[in-house]
């Protein structure tokens, strides 16, 4: 699957890699599949991070030899195209039309906000350049169609799913952030001090407003839904 186009350009040839044979052309029957080598890779990440996924590590993963695999994905780019449209088979396609968009939209972030969970890897593998596999356009035709009732022209509605998309990638990887950061009180109390001492120096009054109003439901969930509320409430369709 060579890269195509100008030179130098980044990212990976969809024609050639969702187009194409998912076996290789020559030399005798392959004894891996496409899909396995690519399920092999997700479990690797999902275990350890997307830093642990190489080419050498996911065929010592299924047993075979680094230079085997490179029939199926060159590179570590394509194998990430390969991954997130992996995984995104895992969202629910139908949909159901309930004629509330807005509702139906958040409902699509949820189930994004879940499976990025599932996959902690996947906010950072979304940042890159990704190509649209087939289970990734059939996740895509039930957000358009959603869309359907909103009165958005076309571009728009590519829009509002990207900025979707966008918004619960960026959540979900702040969200494990400050999972992380749960897990070492110490520097949760020194960060508490600094920002009390800051407030009380005179200097910051809407930090010091802001930090004695009452407090609100501080889950994962509550705050994910209170940002979600205000981003699909307040789109225009204009």
């Amino acid at each position: 699957m060579p890269r195509t186009g100008e030179a130098g350009a980044p990212g990976v040839d969809p024609e050639q890699l969702w187009l194409g044979s998912t076996r290789p052309r020559r030399g005798r029957k392959p004894a891996y599949s496409r899909e396995a080598i690519t399920a092999a890779a997700v479990a690797l990440a999902d275990a350890e991070g997307l830093e642990a996924v190489t080419i050498r590590r996911v065929a010592a993963e299924v047993g075979a030899g680094a230079m085997s695999l490179y029939s199926y994905a060159p590179d570590k780019e394509t194998l990430l195209e390969l991954m997130v449209d992996h995984v995104t088979g895992e969202l629910p396609a139908e949909h159901t039309p309930g004629g509330d968009w807005r509702a139906e939209l958040k409902a699509i972030a949820h189930l994004q906000r879940a499976h990025m969970l599932r996959h902690p890897w996947l906010p950072a593998a979304l940042a890159g350049r990704r190509t649209p596999g087939p289970n990734t356009l059939a996740f895509l035709e039930r957000a358009l169609a959603a869309l359907r009732p909103s009165g958005l022209d076309g571009a728009a509605k590519l829009e509002v799913f990207a900025q979707l998309t966008a918004f619960v990638a960026g959540h979900v990887a702040h969200e494990i952030a400050g999972a992380a950061a749960l897990r070492s009180p110490d520097r949760l109390a020194a960060e508490a001090r600094y920002l009390a001492t800051v407030a009380a120096d005179g200097h910051h009054p809407e930090l010091a407003e802001v930090l004695t109003a009452p407090g609100r439901p501080l889950t994962p969930e509550a705050t994910f839904t209170r940002f979600l509320n205000r981003l699909i409430d307040g789109l225009d369709t204009e």
